[in-house]
């Protein structure tokens, strides 16, 4: 009688792999497709910053519930939000099989969870205004975040076995990150002393000096220069004088992402910037004080300050 010989190690990675392969393409298909729709029909619909900020507070909310729930916190234990049995039934045989159907079709169902951060991505989508640029937009998106999922994916599977007990701790804990991440989004959009770029000067703390080399006055008309790069806008905080006429020009330097969708909350303005190239803003004649300015989700800020 033969002895089964164990896989080998490439066999074992595919293996591993599979799932989250099959989750990944089914994101990007339900993703790509939205895009589409949500471009195609851009110009008929938008969402404001008003809309947009509120729905960003409700989901950021809303995950740090579900994080609470599976943290075990007292009062929180009994919210659980399940798929249909038929689902389940569906992805317990095909995770015996390692197959990769059923987290396909999880990856396809991913489009309906609130996420601050592709609510951001579908509102650049809806502002393309056009389907093929829309498609592109979203599946731009998946593709740049699927090398993390694949890596926390693997991880999460080898440790399902390895640490079966701490995985629901370390889970929860992820959430709960990501729900109070997405909140402060939305804090940061709506100009809340309590975001994370307001907080220190909220308790009395001074904050980093201004940069004083952006602006320039020339005849009478000021010029504010800021970068935006992927993942920053800098300089984050620039000293300008009041009382003078002033454009904001914003330098794309190979921007990607929702650093591209700029917005000014208190002055309503809202653009989208190009990939490279420059953007020119008119700000008219400034008071003293602050102004600050954000991407669309609040996740990259920058403050003009007013002397």
């Amino acid at each position: 009688m033969q002895t089964a010989q164990p896989p080998t190690w490439r066999a074992q990675l595919g293996d591993d792999l599979a799932p989250v392969g099959g989750f990944l393409a089914g994101k990007l298909v339900s993703h790509t497709l939205l895009g589409a729709l949500l471009g195609a029909v851009g110009g008929a619909a938008e969402l404001s910053v008003g809309v947009r900020t509120w729905l960003q507070i409700g989901a950021g909310l809303l995950i740090i519930v579900f994080g609470l729930a599976q943290l075990g916190v007292p009062g929180f234990r009994g919210i659980v939000v399940e798929p249909p049995l038929s689902w389940m039934k569906l992805v317990r045989n095909r995770a015996r099989s390692q197959a990769a159907l059923a987290p396909a079709l999880l990856g396809l169902a991913t489009v309906l969870i609130p996420c601050g951060v592709t609510l951001s991505v579908e509102a650049l989508a809806l502002t393309s205004g056009s389907a093929l640029a829309g498609a592109a937009t979203m599946a731009v998106f998946v593709l740049g975040t699927g090398p993390l999922f694949a890596v926390l994916g693997y991880a999460a599977r080898k440790a399902a076995t390895a640490w079966r007990g701490r995985l629901a701790i370390i889970t929860g804990l992820a959430v709960l990150a990501m729900g109070l991440y997405t909140l402060n989004g939305g804090l940061e959009l709506a100009g809340s002393p309590l975001a994370a770029s307001r907080i220190a000067q909220t308790v009395g703390f001074s904050e980093a000096p201004a940069d004083t080399t952006a602006a320039s006055t020339v005849e009478g008309q000021q010029t504010v220069v800021i970068t935006a790069r992927t993942g920053s806008y800098s300089p984050e905080n620039v000293q300008v004088r009041s009382g003078v006429p002033t454009t904001l020009v914003v330098k794309s330097d190979g921007a990607q992402g929702c650093v591209r969708s700029f917005l000014i909350p208190d002055r309503g303005v809202e653009k989208i910037l190009p990939t490279k190239g420059e953007t020119k803003i008119d700000l008219g004649v400034l008071q003293p004080g602050r102004l600050d300015y954000s991407c669309g989700m609040g996740m990259y800020t920058g403050v003009l300050t007013i002397v």
